[in-house]
């Protein structure tokens, strides 16, 4: 496609008489077809798919009830409508149908026995319900040799020894998140040399690699071969035996190879990308001549909308010369939003597929006198007694009834000839009854048993089986747990029988709470006779019962096993599926609702769970999904390629790489690009409600965009919805990510144009680029900020005309989505709470001191670097970070303490100058040689806010009284300074104080002993760290993990302005011992940092003030 030198390649299909007619040549050049798609304006929901189109109809083709139109009685209401362009490669599509397949017949070549490697490139549902098949040569039972199919996220490996299903070996493997379009390989070694065989799963963007291991798999014992069929190769074949049947994939096949053996010789290598549109039949490189069936075609066409035409107009000027008929064609969302009642209850809707004999909803109206029958031909429940719509708490059921005082119900069961029985049926019973009450009753034909009965009280729970008015045995189920269980929450009761073998019958009650993870119960008698068969359903009830719920009452014509009971169909119906992944309800009712939605999805994260529902409540379809999508976060969008609807979760937005770079400088991006700051979608004060449960709020207290009044913030916007959550602790953190997405600080690029006539290289990324992927602009111009634009695409609007091609992108930032990796070395950086310049820096300055003022402090591991920040809108890059001070002293000194590796020289001070200063053995000393004189070593630069580290030693054990060592800081002078210091008692304790000198008084403000013995000649780590007025320290031994918290914290005011740091030694009166040393090594300020940065990384040259706030270009950001 060389636009706009030569036509576009639009394409117009309309579904007539059931086959797709292309109608270009109608469409009307005058008016361009316009496609809308995706969602715009924050909203949360995306808006209907739109296209556009207008026809030719002077001849009346185009007027549904024209019985002179060439198309009279083939078209109508949502008539399927298709808008293609020419792509730039084929490929074989394929409809997912049996019969719609390309193949080559078995041959020589292809009778691989051994081992064997098969890469497949596909644009594929990754994520399907349906288990589809990539490739395999794959035939009827007993001619069968291997597949690949994929299915819920995995893909699996099948082979057989023998042809047989039954001989059939497999490997599964769950598959990363896969763009749309990706590559699989699988190799498998059928013998690993260690008495088994070892399948092998790879990915790649394409055939072309790098390839990626996903995991290679030790197949069991013993080793494997493949069988030698004469089933064709194909992509794909069937496999109709298994549940649910394996089906030809849906989607595109853009490559495979085939080799015989791993890395060995290629049999068979179809590539579609270069054969012409219609292709029938090829050979491919390796001499494999391919077939298409059905359907299956190849083709070149990129469907920018699938939709339908809900409305045909025509329209004529005056003369009746121009005859035309506009028509917009919509997605299924449209059709989905009209006319649809909401879906019934799990339970309405799940207990039927369990082919009861007699149902019972009782999900009634206000006023209903009876309960009707959900199986055809039984009649209804005469009740009375009973208030419908009673309770509605049970989140796998619309309103149920509650019981007055009297009340009663009879039902008619069909009678079944099959052996067994099976009656269900949900209540709540809010308290025990005193006195034995009837639960439920079933009346039993063909058996010495004509009624089963439940009855409850405190005493216990009774399971009787009854001839007339004998009893013919019972059980009372005595255990008090069963009791409280029976009672107080919605519970399910089962009443079924099974065979006891030797003419016996176990009659047995069960009762289990329908909450997950809810215990269950189970009593039984055992009578002599038949199992027979339910033909009837009552209770008779008073005071006791009156307030219990009941409903959704069933008997089905299956009996259990044992105690075990034959019916399961109520399982995670009853509670409306609580607790269900939303990918998980997606998936289910994609299945429950196959006839109604087409529903794929994508999981960015197989590893990582959606999140968790609440019950699924009877509300429409639409709702429903959107529900799951608004609960997890992601976007559920109408599909491009088909009439259908696709969910990207959450986890899929999450880091992704640009799927479509666009060049401003290049003249990429048409105009206007225009930056908006606004607070459309600014929310700063944010709650979050579980549907029937608590809520959570979270407010962002600090910042520009805070909910401060400004200039501090912004004020408040705030914002409560509700969602279908599982547990009330999943409120705060979609607060706090809503809350997150929401005070996004940046300018928002709401619209991004590209004309595509005028930049046909960009046609291949677009066509590849769909809702949620990641958009990014290159260097942009020098009135924005810069760096690259990043940006997620919400929707798109679309002009196609002959020979041009406009496409609009509606853009969010994409910076909220870039999340935490562990060990990612951009997106695995913890940042401070808050950082700035100590001191003023030029343009062209590469050395910054930089205080972390909040939070942890920055690292000065050399791995850690290199690493970006920003400073005034600055991006830089560090290089290298020391501490502001650092002396490990490992030059030998006497007389004095030289010049510290970082930081400047040492300045010295008190007993006997120089005499009492040297740096020996790795250590800087002061030699102590009288009591209450310090001797004092200093740096010359002044800082304010501290944090300083150092290991100091003593050359004895102290006699008479202590030796001690300090971090001084704000030093003044010797008589104007705070210190930490650490005092080497006579008892080989040590003690921690914070000490200031103010004016020459020396006060202890605090002293704590910390849990060490002192040791001559032994490492002490002393740690000082000074902000504000708050003084706190710590010290351990340098081979323990350091103290989580500070030991010795205290709060002073006397000293607040910028001052020298250093370390200090002194004797205290009555030390008598002669003339020791105090050591220090490793000495270093932790904060501030000395940082060497390359500036301008984007072309951004200034100076900054002191103060400037610092911060991680890229900071962690926690994901939900």
């Amino acid at each position: 496609m060389a636009i706009p030198d030569s036509p576009l390649g639009t394409r117009v299909e309309l579904q007539i008489g059931g086959t797709m007619e292309n109608v270009t040549a109608d469409a009307l050049t005058r008016d361009p077809i316009t496609i809308s798609r995706g969602r715009r304006d924050g909203n949360s929901r995306c808006d209907v798919s739109r296209a556009t189109a207008s026809f030719k109809n002077r001849d009346g083709k185009y007027s549904p009830r024209n019985p002179r139109g060439p198309w009279y009685g083939q078209f109508g209401r949502n008539t399927e409508m298709r808008v293609s362009v020419q792509g730039p490669e084929s490929y074989l599509a394929l409809t997912g149908a049996v019969a719609d397949i390309a193949s080559t017949p078995d041959t020589g070549a292809l009778d691989i026995t051994g081992d064997i490697e098969v890469r497949v490139e596909a644009t594929a549902d990754w994520w399907a319900s349906t288990p589809q098949v990539l490739i395999g040569k794959w035939g009827t039972d007993g001619n069968r040799s291997w597949m690949m199919r994929v299915f819920n996220g995995q893909l699996g490996w099948f082979h057989t020894p023998d042809g047989t299903a039954a001989s059939q070996r497999f490997a599964t493997w769950v598959l990363p998140g896969l763009p749309r379009r990706a590559a699989l390989r699988v190799t498998v070694d059928v013998d690993n040399g260690s008495g088994g065989w070892s399948p092998s799963l790879y990915w790649a963007e394409s055939l072309d690699g790098p390839w990626t291991l996903v995991a290679a798999l030790v197949g069991s014992a013993p080793t494997t071969s493949i069988y030698n069929s004469t089933a064709p190769l194909s992509l794909a074949p069937e496999d109709p035996t298994t549940t649910p049947p394996r089906v030809p994939l849906r989607g595109r096949v853009h490559r495979a190879e085939v080799r015989s053996g791993i890395g060995g010789t290629v049999v068979a290598n179809p590539d579609f990308r270069s054969k012409a549109e219609g292709t029938t039949s090829f050979a491919d490189g390796a001499g494999r001549t391919w077939t298409t069936a059905g359907a299956a075609e190849v083709s070149d066409r990129e469907y920018r909308m699938v939709g339908e035409v809900p409305t045909w107009e025509p329209k004529w000027g005056p003369s009746g010369r121009d005859v035309w008929t506009p028509v917009e064609a919509s997605g299924i969302q449209r059709r989905l939003g009209q006319g649809q009642k909401p879906l019934a209850s799990t339970l309405r809707r799940r207990v039927p597929a369990g082919g009861p004999l007699a149902y019972w909803p009782m999900e009634e109206g206000r006023d209903a006198t009876q309960a009707y029958s959900a199986v055809p031909d039984v009649p209804a429940l005469t009740v009375s007694g009973f208030d419908f719509e009673g309770d509605d708490s049970l989140g796998g059921s619309a309103a149920l009834p509650k019981l007055r005082n009297p009340a009663q119900m009879r039902g008619s069961v069909p009678r079944s000839s099959a052996a067994g029985w099976h009656a269900e049926m949900v209540y709540f019973l809010p308290t025990m009854p005193a006195s034995q009450t009837e639960i439920l009753r079933v009346d039993v034909a063909g058996s010495t048993m004509s009624t089963a009965v439940v009855y409850a009280s405190t005493a216990g729970i009774r399971i009787e089986a009854r001839n007339g008015g004998d009893v013919l045995a019972f059980f009372l189920h005595t255990n008090p747990g069963a009791i409280a269980d029976f009672a107080g929450v919605w519970n399910r009761l089962q009443l079924y029988v099974s065979d006891a073998g030797g003419g016996q019958t176990n009659v047995c009650a069960r009762w289990l709470d329908t909450s997950a993870g809810g215990g269950s119960w189970t009593s039984a008698t055992l009578i002599t006779g038949a199992r027979g068969a339910a033909v009837g359903v009552a209770g008779t009830w008073g005071a006791a019962t009156e307030g219990m719920a009941i409903g959704h009452l069933a008997v089905f014509d299956v009996g259990g096993s044992g105690l075990t009971p034959g019916v399961s169909i109520y399982g995670g119906a009853d509670d409306g599926f609580a607790g269900e992944f939303a990918l998980d309800r997606l998936n289910r009712l994609s299945n429950e609702e196959s006839a109604t939605i087409d529903l794929t999805w994508v999981d960015g994260d197989p590893a990582s769970p959606s999140e968790a529902m609440g019950p699924q409540r009877p509300v429409e379809l639409l709702d429903l999904l959107y529900q799951c999508a608004e609960t997890d976060g992601g976007i559920l969008y109408e599909r491009r390629d088909r009439i259908g609807m696709a969910y990207r979760d959450r986890t899929s937005l999450y880091n992704q790489a640009a799927v479509l770079a666009l060049d401003y400088a290049a003249g990429e991006v048409a105009p206007p690009l225009e930056p908006v700051e606004d607070d459309q979608d600014l929310r700063n004060d944010i709650t979050r409600t579980r549907e029937g449960g608590s809520s959570a709020r979270v407010v962002l207290e600090s910042g520009p965009l805070s909910v401060q009044p400004p200039p501090a913030g912004v004020g408040v916007y705030d914002d409560a919805q509700s969602r279908s959550l599982a547990l009330d602790s999943q409120a705060i953190q979609i607060a706090g990510w809503d809350l997150h997405v929401g005070t996004w600080d940046e300018a928002r690029y709401r619209a991004v144009t590209v004309r595509l006539h005028k930049a046909p290289h960009l046609i291949p990324d677009v066509l590849a680029l769909d809702i949620g992927d990641k958009l990014v602009i290159e260097n942009p111009p020098e009135w924005l900020p810069p760096g690259p634009i990043e940006l997620i695409v919400q929707g798109t609007t679309e002009t196609l005309g002959l020979r041009t091609w406009t496409i609009t992108f509606l853009c969010t930032p994409a910076g909220p989505w870039n999340v935490a990796v562990l060990e990612d070395p951009v997106l695995g950086r913890l940042d401070t709470d808050g950082s700035e310049l100590t001191a003023a820096v030029s343009s062209s300055d590469t050395v910054w001191t930089v205080l972390a003022t909040d939070g942890p402090t920055w690292t000065r591991d050399p791995a850690e670097t290199p690493f970006a920040v920003v400073a005034g809108g600055e991006l830089v890059t560090v290089t290298a970070i020391t501490g502001a001070a650092e002396d490990d002293f490992s030059a030998a000194q006497t007389d004095s303490w030289g010049t510290a590796d970082v930081g400047g020289a040492w300045g010295l001070g008190g007993g006997t100058v120089p005499g009492d200063y040297d740096v020996v053995s790795g250590r800087g000393t002061h030699t102590l040689g009288s009591v209450n004189v310090s001797r004092r070593s200093f740096l010359t630069q002044t800082v304010t806010d501290t944090d300083a580290q150092v290991d100091m030693q003593t050359s004895a054990l102290a006699t008479g009284a202590g030796i001690t060592g300090s971090i001084v800081t704000r030093y003044l002078d010797s008589d104007n300074l705070y210190a930490a210091r650490l005092a080497f008692n006579t008892d080989q304790t040590i003690t921690l104080s914070l000490r200031k000198r103010v004016g020459g008084t020396e006060t202890q403000l605090t002293a704590v002993t910390v849990p060490l013995t002192h040791a001559a000649n032994t490492d002490v780590r002393l740690r000082f760290r000074v902000f504000g007025s708050l003084l706190q320290a710590k010290a351990w031994a340098p081979s323990a993990p350091e103290p989580a918290s500070w030991q010795a914290t205290a709060t002073d005011t006397d000293i607040s302005t910028s001052a020298l740091i250093g370390l200090r030694s002194i004797l205290i009166s009555g030390n008598a011992n002669s003339s020791p040393l105090v050591r220090y090594d490793n000495f270093v300020l932790l904060n501030p940092t000395r940082w060497t940065v390359t500036r301008s990384v984007t072309g951004v040259f200034k100076s900054h003030a002191s103060g400037t706030p610092v911060s991680l270009a890229q900071p962690m950001r926690l994901a939900l």
